[in-house]
């Protein structure tokens, strides 16, 4: 159903100006402005804020073109503010919210549901896969580990990185690094490039599908080379988008996401490919 807005709802700033997101202006429309000052509509702003939860990002911003410029606003909105000018529902709200909160988890905390209790466990040690859970502990009164990689029990000495001694506890990721197929990049033509990479920032799967050889991680927002991994800034001072560069063996490991890094990201707001429907992450 579509949403408009009260005419008198003194809370909100009505603007008689065309919508910024999507460049409607019928004049029968109510429309208001943001506190970066561009114009939207309930149904334009809960697609667009819905658009980049659905790719990822938890912190939303405008994407109307500066006066005059072609530039980019990309001012941040708050969550309260996009709730309130967006006329979110009930289940809109309960949606945004859960996605927010488990983005956001996401990137900061390497957690998933214990397989003795259920219990949602962060493992601090990303270099170790046995992880023990402190409420199984107390429930069952007796130490309790299980292997962050199969999901079972641990079995077998610890801490170790590659797998515990339960049958069947393979490396999913390794093995969609080492087996996927080759395919030549548009625009470089650079050939037999494995179409599954690991970003080598985080470590997320990301999947090429189209477009030009950097892609723009979801997880940790870093800009890389799909061919030879390199950050974007580093692979553009000897090639460009469209030119060949080396391309990089498949990876035998999966890299382990340091947080806390003395690199930038390159921002992807700003980026010459921000179309991501181009690549697309793995879990």
């Amino acid at each position: 159903m579509e949403k408009r807005y009260d005419p008198k709802d003194s809370s909100l700033i009505f603007v008689n100006r065309k919508d910024e997101i999507t460049g409607d202006d019928t004049p029968d429309v109510l429309r208001v402005e943001m506190s970066c000052g561009h114009a939207v509509d309930p149904n334009s702003l809960t697609a667009w804020c819905r658009s980049l939860i659905d790719q990822g990002h938890f912190i939303f911003h405008c994407p109307a073109a500066k006066e005059g410029t072609e530039e980019k606003c990309n001012k941040q909105w708050h969550y309260v503010e996009v709730r309130r000018h967006a006329l979110l529902t009930e289940e809109e709200q309960q949606y945004f919210e859960s996605k927010i909160a488990t983005i956001a988890a996401a990137q900061y905390c390497e957690y998933k549901w214990c397989p003795g209790c259920g219990s949602c466990v962060e493992r601090k040690d990303l270099t170790n896969l046995c992880v023990f859970c402190i409420i199984c502990m107390k429930e069952k009164g007796k130490s309790y580990q299980f292997c962050w990689q199969c999901m079972k029990e641990w079995k077998g000495s610890a801490p170790r990185s590659d797998r515990c001694d339960n049958v069947g506890c393979t490396n999913i990721q390794l093995e969609a690094l080492q087996n996927c197929s080759t395919k030549t990049l548009p625009f470089s033509k650079i050939q037999q490039c494995p179409i599954i990479r690991a970003c080598p920032t985080c470590g997320v799967l990301i999947e090429h599908k189209a477009m030009c050889k950097f892609v723009i991680c979801t997880r940790c927002h870093v800009e890389f080379c799909f061919a030879c991994l390199q950050t974007k800034n580093i692979c553009s001072k000897s090639s460009s988008y469209n030119q060949v560069c080396a391309v990089a063996p498949r990876q035998r490991r999966v890299p382990v996401w340091s947080r806390v890094s003395d690199s930038k990201p390159s921002n992807s707001l700003n980026s010459t490919n921000t179309d991501e429907s181009s690549w697309c992450t793995i879990s």
